[in-house]
């Protein structure tokens, strides 16, 4: 290397230094950036159905979660509260104003009063706030009377799916909207809270100990004993969670999704407002959410099938050689397929049934409401609801047996009309049939405003129920929705279809082409529909499976679960790493070292022409 060569590299090595120096500047600028993003504690938390929301200590609201109305979509600016429901969620401004935001194209959900308030409670499609003089003044949807809030002063307010309760400023509890099971029947007595939960309200004594009233399905109501310092009960689920004295959390009522299963440690709130899961604030600041996960319900087995069946979190299909194969969740052994030839299978809530091919019933899994207890004798098709399941009988004569969802039959679910079918379906709370002659009937709980069992006249070729509504296969090929619409699931599109199934909140149909297409509640699940053509399609709790032309089973998950809390509020404790005596950069040293980076960064670019100059002459 001769000198001209040695001073070139010099010159090269010391602008690849200056350059690595500011861009090492750069990104510990840009890393002290994120931490300073990371650096906010949750204060308080709140759940809702299917998002949640925190207040954290800079009095700004962050919501993760559901979003297909714009739920979690929280206005900037300082709040001292909020509260998240089912498809909007509210806050109250420092100044006391309070601002919701969501869904409001019915009911002027996010259509707050102006004034002053102290605290405000959101519930399934209505509000409630207490104004700074002790006043509640609700909003929102009044179908059972839960915005007609009771005069007088109240401290605290919950607001549930249909009803609320307020804790009176001598400690009583007092509550109005829905009570068809008990739930706004509040014990005499002085309480410290109240939590109002979907058909049941729990409140804390004054000594520490919880009591629940309503219904006790599944415990519900059967409170733990001991002390307590906080009380939350799911406003659109079915579980309870209290915060022990000692900063633990305990839960209970149904399980269905882990939500009962709190995490051990100190936490500092709890909020059992999720449908299927539950939020706590570590005291650290930490959130920590459970339940709501995937038990692989849409991780379907290789090989060929001739019939698949989604139920609520498991799917079973059937063999080509009989046998039926299940997969997902199996607490209840839901997924334990007996063995034996079967011609039909269907999956329900937590329960199966499939039909031998000697005309026989067999079911399995949850048998709590005789839902698995199938008479004996021949049929020819058979469906699994939620408590009840529902079979046809050759002669075409449909027989149910089990329950309805609180251990009764007060929806006449087993009270099958007369006559002959050629078709049926077992659903949530009713279900429906196709009569020989094409019409459509249903039976069960008809939802009072929803209309369930209301099926439109008409011919129909086939019938399938969801959780609050149904959809039909008209003989013409065009599908028809009706019940329960919140999320577009009985907003069916135009055109010719060859199969349907109605899920929870959404429902897919199956194209003359062989496509599928879904409408409703599936934003984050439309992207995952399988491409190609299929023969045959069911719609389950949260997910749906096709059988494929090959005879392969695809299944998809519209997965949007509120448990999945952001990464820097499950760690909120992150700190910069110490660079130098004071642990944290030196901004007056940003100016010269960026300022070293850019003549690095333009001495590489003269050196670089001088090389190429160079190349040429030589050339």
């Amino acid at each position: 290397m001769n000198l001209g060569q040695r001073t070139i590299a010099g010159w090269l090595a010391l602008a690849v230094l200056l350059t690595l120096a500011g861009a090492a500047v750069a990104v510990s600028n840009s890393w002290e950036s994120a931490v300073a993003q990371r650096s906010e504690r949750a204060v308080a938390i709140s759940v809702g159905e299917e998002h949640a929301c925190v207040l954290l200590d800079s009095d700004a609201v962050e919501c993760w979660g559901r979003n297909h109305v714009g739920q979690t979509d929280a206005p900037a600016g300082r709040f001292s509260a909020v509260s998240a429901g089912s498809l909007h969620t509210c806050g109250v401004r420092e100044t006391g104003a309070v601002e919701c935001w969501g869904y409001n194209e019915e009911w002027g959900l996010t259509d707050a009063p102006t004034g002053r308030f102290s605290s405000v409670s959101v519930g399934a499609i209505h509000t409630c706030g207490v104004r700074e003089t002790g006043a509640v003044e609700c909003w929102g949807y009044n179908g059972s009377g839960q915005t007609d809030a009771p005069p007088g002063r109240f401290s605290t307010v919950s607001a549930s799916e249909a009803h609320n309760c307020g804790l009176r400023e001598t400690g009583a509890v007092e509550c109005w909207g829905a009570n068809h099971f008990g739930q706004a029947d509040a014990p005499a007595g002085r309480f410290s809270a109240v939590s109002a939960g979907r058909i049941h309200s729990c409140g804390l004594r004054e000594t520490g100990a919880v009591e629940c009233w309503g219904p006790n399905g599944d415990g519900w109501t059967g409170a733990p004993s001991g002390r307590f310092s906080a009380v939350s009960a799911s406003a659109t689920g079915n579980h309870t969670c209290g915060l022990r004295e000692t900063g633990a959390i305990e839960c209970w009522g149904i399980d269905s999704y882990g939500e009962t299963n709190a995490p051990s440690g100190r936490f500092s709130a709890v909020d059992a407002g999720g449908w299927y899961h539950s939020c706590g604030l570590r005291e650290t600041g930490a959130v920590e959410c459970w339940g709501n996960d995937v038990y692989g319900q849409a991780d379907a087995p290789s090989g060929h099938f001739s019939a698949v069946s989604a139920g609520e979190d498991h799917t079973c299909g059937l063999r080509e050689t009989g046998e039926v194969k299940c997969w997902g969740r199996n607490h209840l052994g839901q997924v334990d397929a007996p063995p034996g030839r079967f011609s039909a299978v269907s999956a329900g809530s937590k329960h199966s049934c499939g039909l031998r091919e000697t005309g026989e019933i067999e079911c399995w899994g949850n048998n709590v409401y005789s839902q698995a207890n199938a008479p004996p004798g021949r049929f020819s098709a058979v469906s699994a609801g939620e408590f009840h399941s529902c079979g046809l009988r050759e002669t075409g004569e449909v027989e149910c047996w089990g329950h309805d969802y609180f251990g009764s039959d007060y929806y006449g679910l087993t009270d099958a009309p007369p006559g002959r079918f050629s078709t049926i379906d077992a659903g949530s709370e009713h279900s429906c049939g196709v009569r020989e002659t094409g019409a459509v009937e249903c039976w069960g709980d008809d939802g009072s405003e929803w209309r369930l069992t209301d099926a439109p006249a008409g011919q129909f070729s086939a019938v399938s129920t969801g959780w609050a509504h149904s959809c039909g296969l008209r003989e013409t090929g065009a599908v028809e929705c009706w019940g329960y619409n919140n999320s577009g699931q009985a907003d069916a599109p135009a055109g010719h279809f060859s199969a349907v199934s109605a899920g929870w909140r959404y429902s897919c149909g199956l194209r003359e082409s062989g496509a599928v297409e879904c409408w409703g509640y599936t934003f984050e699940g439309q992207a995952q529909l399988p491409m190609g053509r299929h023969t045959a399609l069911s719609a389950g709790l949260y997910h749906a499976c096709t059988l494929s032309e090959d005879e392969t089973v695809a299944c998809w998950m519209f997965d949007y679960r509120a448990t999945n809390v952001p990464a820097w509020l499950r760690q909120p404790t992150l700190t910069a790493p110490a660079t130098g005596s004071g642990g944290l950069l030196d901004r007056s040293a940003e100016m010269p070292r960026a300022a070293l980076a850019a003549f690095g960064a333009a001495l590489l670019s003269l050196l670089a022409l001088a090389l190429l100059r160079r190349s040429r002459r030589r050339a």
